[in-house]
């Protein structure tokens, strides 16, 4: 696969995770690509934890964004019928259970279905933000992020780094493969073509077991 296709098919195939009617929260980078990818007749809502209920997304600005940001610090707006919250109310909403779903993405993911996704070694990093309390508020939690880093696994069996929040991952998305996490352990439930089942688990440390209904990503 060309590296330039990577981010787009990833954020492609998260999008069939959605469901209409859902109230969804973004991860900054390749999370905020999901929506364009999304069908005709799915409507989300997209909460932002700094205090906006329908942040609209780019094809949806109808002005310059000039003094809106979203809580990664990126330009936004809002859709109509959105609104602005107090960062009290927003993180209500996160802790209380009503996000329907949230998608990250991640340094690490372990076989538990931890995450490590806030902090690289050597580079100032302000802080995880929101992302614990959305591993553990939101009603279904999506990793999507590339399978490798430099060649290494990013699937471990133990995250190195400091843990984001511990087993609250549900499904991981990457450009080879869908992933759900079970009590028995990674389940790989989809594989992109262009790669085998064994070239999928020597890029993943932990083990796999295989879905018996494996099918091929689209």
């Amino acid at each position: 696969m060309e590296r330039s296709e990577i981010k787009n098919f990833i954020a492609k195939r998260v999008a069939k995770e959605l469901h209409d009617g859902d109230v969804v929260n973004l991860g900054i980078g390749l999370p905020t690509m999901v929506p364009q990818f999304l069908p005709d007749d799915v409507h989300v809502t997209l909460q932002s934890e700094n205090g906006i209920v329908g942040t609209a997304t780019v094809d949806e600005w109808t002005h310059s964004p000039l003094h809106i940001v979203d809580a990664g610090g990126s330009p936004s707006a809002v859709a109509a019928g959105g609104a602005f919250i107090d960062s009290a109310t927003s993180f209500a909403m996160i802790r209380g259970g009503h996000i329907d779903a949230t998608i990250l993405g991640g340094l690490e993911v372990d076989a538990d279905g931890s995450l490590s996704n806030w902090i690289i070694p050597g580079k100032k990093m302000p802080g995880m933000g929101g992302a614990m309390d959305l591993l553990v508020g939101a009603k279904k939690v999506i990793v999507a992020m590339e399978h490798t880093a430099k060649g290494k696994p990013k699937i471990l069996t133990k995250c190195r780094l400091p843990y984001t929040a511990v087993k609250c991952v549900d499904k991981i998305i990457t450009e080879m493969a869908v992933i759900d996490v079970t009590e028995d352990g990674l389940v790989l439930s989809e594989y992109n073509p262009e790669f085998t089942v064994e070239q999928i688990q020597e890029a993943t440390e932990a083990r796999l077991i295989i879905s018996d209904d494996l099918r091929p990503m689209c």
